[in-house]
């Protein structure tokens, strides 16, 4: 379905960098939900640029919701949300218009579009559009708050420099949620900031690792194969821009393991079965087994660097030089965390919905 995600609940994204609006439409949301626009927003800002380490491109994003609403709650119909487009510089892409960017989609949206594509700051391939992706997920997010499903996401790894993993899973998540450079460990965010400014000062930009835990999902959701939790929620991951892996619980660490080592020893707790380690992540034969589900992802770096770069003119066929100009983020793992966590909870919801019905998501 091209630009929409999801079975029982679906989200659609449109528009484009430049264009008027960006929006969404979750459609098979469940009625009666409570809808707080303030969570919406505060949402929408751990997703905004801030400081020396973001683009100079800042939006307030005052989005609205114009249907799917009434008096406060979802009417369960589809829900469609705007956000204007109103800080931009279309200028500084008509000059490279020909141009491909390397790691940008210039080339393959040519490719795809046959030059119909509007191409101004990466038209519908933007990490722009990921505002509407985040006010979309904050809905569901906080209706999985209400049932009890928490989700965070921490920035792991940022210029070769390491937070600590996920320790009390409720406390640091409560954590990461009102912080806006979000690391476990406060004392790692300065030499973080500092690496991305380093790179933003010679021209170039740095990549990194973002890691989320989420708590609450009951056991026995998922499919066994293609459907599986792992590839349901890989599939919505992948689809953030500059996400280039994605690994769950031990992930690539798990082939230098022996079974001894890698297995997860069940347990009981007062009547609740758990395992003693979480390995796997909390996902077994494709499906939750109640532990907290932990995944990472590998961010490749902003492809928008001011060195001179080798491309080629896919109008004319020729090599050529780019130097780019514009706003651009020396790094965007800071900001992609909020948008991970938005995918997340898109994902989760329609997976429960898949296992419980469509109106599970209404608090009782």
């Amino acid at each position: 379905m091209k630009n929409t995600f999801g079975n029982s609940l679906s989200v659609t994204l449109f528009g484009e960098s430049h264009g008027e609006m960006i929006g969404a439409v979750i459609d098979g949301i469940s009625p009666g939900i409570s809808v707080d626009e303030a969570y919406i927003a505060h949402r929408l800002t751990l997703r905004r640029p801030a400081g020396k380490i973001s683009t100079a491109r800042a939006e307030s994003d005052p989005f609205r919701i114009v249907s799917g609403i009434f008096e406060g709650k979802t009417t369960g119909t589809p829900l469609t949300i705007l956000i204007p487009n109103e800080n931009t510089n279309s200028k500084d892409y008509a000059a490279t218009r020909p141009l491909a960017r390397p790691g940008h989609a210039d080339y393959t949206a040519f490719c795809k579009y046959h030059g119909y594509e509007d191409y101004r700051g990466g038209g519908h391939f933007s990490g722009r559009i990921t505002a509407a992706l985040v006010a979309a997920g904050a809905i569901l997010q906080a209706a999985l708050e209400e049932k009890g499903i928490r989700i965070a996401t921490h920035i792991s790894r940022l210029g070769k420099i390491n937070d600590r993993s996920f320790g009390e899973y409720a406390s640091d998540i409560e954590k990461l949620n009102s912080t806006v450079f979000a690391v476990l460990d406060d004392a790692v965010a300065p030499a973080m900031t500092r690496a991305a400014e380093d790179a933003a000062s010679e021209g170039d930009s740095i990549g990194g690792i973002l890691e989320t835990a989420v708590i609450g999902v009951p056991a026995g959701v998922g499919e066994p194969w293609f459907d599986s939790m792992e590839s349901t929620l890989s599939h919505a991951l992948f689809s953030i821009p500059a996400v280039k892996g994605v690994e769950f619980g031990c992930g690539f660490s798990f082939a230098d393991m022996k079974g001894s080592e890698a297995n997860d020893p069940f347990q009981t707790e007062n009547g609740t079965i758990t395992t003693k380690t979480n390995n796997n992540g909390g996902i077994n034969g494709g499906i939750t087994n109640g532990m907290p589900i932990l995944f990472r992802t590998a961010v490749k770096p902003t492809p928008s660097i001011y060195k001179e770069q080798k491309t080629v003119n896919f109008i004319e066929n020729k090599e050529a030089i780019l130097a780019i100009h514009g706003r651009h983020d020396p790094a965007i793992v800071h900001r992609a965390r909020a948008v991970q966590d938005a995918v997340t909870a898109i994902a989760l919801a329609d997976a429960l919905l898949l296992r419980f019905g469509t109106d599970w998501l209404k608090k009782e």
